[in-house]
This record gives C-alpha cells, sequence and structure tokens, in this order.
C-alpha cells in the first residue's frame, strides 16, 4: 500500500521493472556526491546525478499535486476524469520512486510543497494546473536532454517523457475536446523546450523547499 494515498498506486510488476532499472544506475549515482546548505537550499548535484535530481524534484511535485487532486476530487468530477487522475498519479509515483531509487544516497530530501493557490474542488483549477505542470514536465525533460552525459539516463529521460507528452495531452482534451497539442509545440511541430532555471522559475511557485541549482551542467 502506498504510504501517500493509502492504495496500491502501481502493480508490482510496474514498480519492479522501474526499481530493476534503478538498481543498476544507483552504483553510478553513489559514486557523485551533493552537498546541502540551508542558506543556498537543497542542492542538487552536478553531472548527470545533478540532472536526475531535477527531474526527481519534478516528479516529486507532480506525484504531490495528483495524490491531492485523487484524495479530494473535484466537484461534479465523473468516473472516467477520477479513473484518468488516478492512472496519472500512479505513473507520477512510479517516475518518483525510479528516480530515488537510481539516486540512492544522492537523492535530495523529500521537497514541501505549497498548492494554496489551488482550489482542490474547482474543475477548472485542477485541470488547468495538471496542464501546467505536464506541459512544464515535458519542456523540462526536452531541455535537458542534451545535457545528460549517460546513453542509458537519456534513453531512461526519453522513454519517462513521452509518458508525460500523453499526460498533458490527455489533460488538454479533457479541458477541450481536440486540443491535445494546443502551445505545446513551437513553429516547427518541436516541442517547447525550457531550461533547468527557466522550469525551476515556474516551479518554484508550488515549492516550499530552497532548491539549490548552481551546479547543474549548462552544456
Amino acid at each position: 500500500m502506498d504510504k501517500d494515498t493509502g492504495v496500491k498506486p502501481v502493480s508490482r510488476r510496474k514498480f519492479f521493472g522501474y526499481a530493476g532499472a534503478a538498481a543498476g544506475l544507483s552504483v553510478f549515482a553513489a559514486a557523485c556526491s551533493k552537498n546541502d546548505d540551508e542558506d543556498n537550499g537543497v542542492n542538487l548535484g552536478s553531472g548527470d546525478v545533478g540532472i536526475l535530481n531535477y527531474a526527481y524534484a519534478l516528479e516529486q511535485l507532480e506525484a504531490a499535486f495528483y495524490i491531492q487532486a485523487v484524495l479530494t476530487p473535484y466537484d461534479n468530477i465523473t468516473a472516467d476524469e477520477k479513473l484518468f487522475l488516478t492512472d496519472i498519479r500512479d505513473h507520477e509515483i512510479a517516475h518518483r520512486e525510479f528516480f530515488k531509487n537510481a539516486l540512492a544516497g544522492n537523492a535530495i530530501p523529500a521537497l514541501e510543497v505549497n498548492f494554496s493557490s489551488i482550489n482542490f474542488k474547482n474543475r477548472d483549477s485542477v485541470l488547468g494546473t495538471a496542464k501546467a505542470f505536464e506541459d512544464l514536465g515535458v519542456s523540462a525533460y526536452d531541455g535537458a536532454g542534451y545535457l545528460i552525459k549517460d546513453a542509458t539516463y537519456l534513453l531512461l529521460a526519453g522513454k519517462i517523457v513521452s509518458v508525460e507528452a500523453r499526460h498533458a495531452a490527455l489533460i488538454r482534451e479533457l479541458i477541450g475536446l481536440n486540443s491535445f497539442l494546443g502551445d505545446s509545440v513551437d513553429a516547427n511541430s518541436v516541442n517547447v523546450s525550457r531550461t533547468p532555471a527557466e522550469v525551476l522559475a515556474i516551479a518554484g511557485a508550488y515549492i516550499k523547499t530552497k532548491i539549490n541549482a548552481s551546479n547543474l551542467p549548462t552544456g
């Protein structure tokens, strides 16, 4: 049973598939180090470990959001909508746990979130926030992919971002039919991408914990 929700978030087969991959990556992660400074915030670290912690921070945020959205469903939610949000919640929990296991002792701590601006009883507020989070997540992975040096990490990040893009399309369809693409791509039909600094500036409105991304690679 998941300690966050009291329900089983993913099947054992799915979870151990993620956990097995994480075990193979944690050897590399264990060789890297990060230092936390109370004044500067939680340090994501450097190199590939820093990028993984960056992704882990975003997955923590998304998982926390969907956990709350399912625990306190908005008024007049349909059975299908609750099922969709529950499925996305399960995916985000699996992503969160994957990064936590991959990073092992180098994982940043659990982040404290701030959802005070979200009305979880209002459909527009929940789905609007879900859209913003999913689009932000896709742009984050696309913007950080070229910074990853290890091919195994890059492959796994590519697999995760494809799931996040499916989430984004589904949420857009719940908001309005035939809007699955919207403004998530540029004039060349390529996904919009953002740098870690741009992403964290946006995500920071929902994260109480101070994050120090100063050691992340930039090129």
